[in-house]
């Protein structure tokens, strides 16, 4: 029988979970009146409809309607949040069908951070906020090329980490951790075409891999031979330092040394 795999979050990896520990839940505050964050609010419920706000890790986090997120955060910068200093997506297609698109600002004259977030249903896009906060051309960018998220009206919306002609989007749940077949052969494919796959060979993409036939790129301890040369079996001295030593420090005698086995 084949073995299941989660299709819908291919990056899910537990390697070690305890049974009896819950994850702690951050918690949700009110805002108070006459702080800050009150009087910001107070002015945005003036210019936008605000679904829902409450502090959380002392920020304050306001939910908007995905229709209105141009005017969110337009409001924001009249409110005096100079910067807007993040933005990006969380996929919840799997549980919720859709993206949780967030947007981080900074306020340097009330030394205020807050955090913008709507909910974008799957194919369905947003409006670029690159025209308000030049710090959003790249983001958004970005969060097309790991996402596949549409900002429209974005001066130049391409990708900006991957290839042009990449399949996929490598921040996606469903996106396998080491790629999938075409990640694996882009390189081959794209310089010398599929016919080489075989006289080439799969790309080595496991970065725990060891390989005590390769002295291209490994070193067997005790046993270190030149530079791509055959492996030997013949054990070579190791020292820690030079035989003239150093003035300042302790002379280190390998005898002295001891293999930890395990933990204490």
């Amino acid at each position: 029988m084949r073995r299941y795999e989660d299709r819908k979050n291919s990056q899910k990896k537990v390697y070690h979970k305890d049974r009896f520990r819950t994850a702690p839940c951050i918690s949700r505050e009110e805002v108070k009146e006459k702080s800050a964050f009150y009087l910001h609010v107070s002015k945005l419920k003036k210019i936008v409809d605000i679904k829902e706000y409450y502090i959380e890790l002392d920020q304050l986090v306001i939910w908007v309607d995905k229709d209105d997120i141009f005017k969110a955060v337009s409001a924001m910068k009249e409110v005096g949040y100079e910067n807007l200093s993040e933005l990006s997506a969380v996929d919840f297609l799997a549980s919720k069908n859709g993206f949780e698109i967030f947007y981080q600002f900074l306020s340097m004259q009330s030394h205020c951070r807050a955090r913008v977030k709507c909910f974008l249903p799957k194919g369905e896009k947003l409006e670029s906020v690159e025209s308000i906060y030049k710090s959003a051309n790249w983001a958004e960018r970005e969060m097309y090329d790991m996402f596949g998220i549409i900002c429209l009206n974005h001066p130049n919306l391409k990708r900006i980490l991957m290839p042009d002609d990449w399949h996929g989007h490598p921040l996606l749940k469903s996106y396998p951790l080491h790629g999938d077949e075409a990640a694996k052969w882009y390189e081959i494919d794209k310089i010398f075409g599929k016919e080489y796959r075989e006289v080439v060979g799969e790309e080595q993409r496991d970065s725990s891999r060891t390989n005590e036939e390769d002295t291209k790129n490994f070193a067997r301890i005790n046993h270190e031979v030149p530079y791509m040369m055959p492996k030997s079996d013949e054990p070579t001295g190791q020292e820690y330092q030079e035989d003239g030593g150093i003035a300042i420090v302790k002379k280190i005698k390998k005898e002295d040394s001891k293999i930890i086995e395990g933990r204490r």
